[in-house]
């Protein structure tokens, strides 16, 4: 089951995915100082916490730990998503009103995805 991030672990895996490069706790925290006063061992926590949770992985490089996404924002949503479908209850339902929600853009969206990649057991 997927795990829903809080404000601030959901802000730190924004601002991974955003730079797509490995990062220290010391290099995302100058990042946050520009916008707002947090302290080292806040971001030192949440980003293990994020590691706990198989969001981000990490390597030590001296006495620290240098972090990267897992992987790709759009995979941590669709699986997000797929877990919400998967505890709907009834999943014929949920996906009648998660179509019926869609703008016209996002329905161009999901027809194209489907064009690439066609659901199991159909053929282009």
């Amino acid at each position: 089951m997927v795990r829903g991030l809080g404000e601030l672990e959901s802000t730190i895996m924004e601002h991974i995915w955003e730079i797509k490069a490995p990062a220290s706790v010391r290099d995302v925290l100058e990042h946050f100082r520009k916008q707002r006063s947090i302290a080292y061992t806040t971001v030192m926590t949440v980003m293990d916490k994020l590691h706990t949770k198989g969001l981000l992985k990490r390597r030590p490089v001296g006495r620290a730990y240098i972090y990267e996404a897992v992987s790709s924002k759009e995979a941590y949503t669709a699986e997000v998503m797929r877990d919400s479908l998967a505890n709907s209850g009834n999943r014929a339902a949920t996906l009648v009103h998660f179509l019926e929600r869609l703008t016209p853009e996002e329905a161009s969206a999901l027809e194209a995805a489907l064009q690439v990649y066609p659901p199991k057991g159909r053929s282009s």
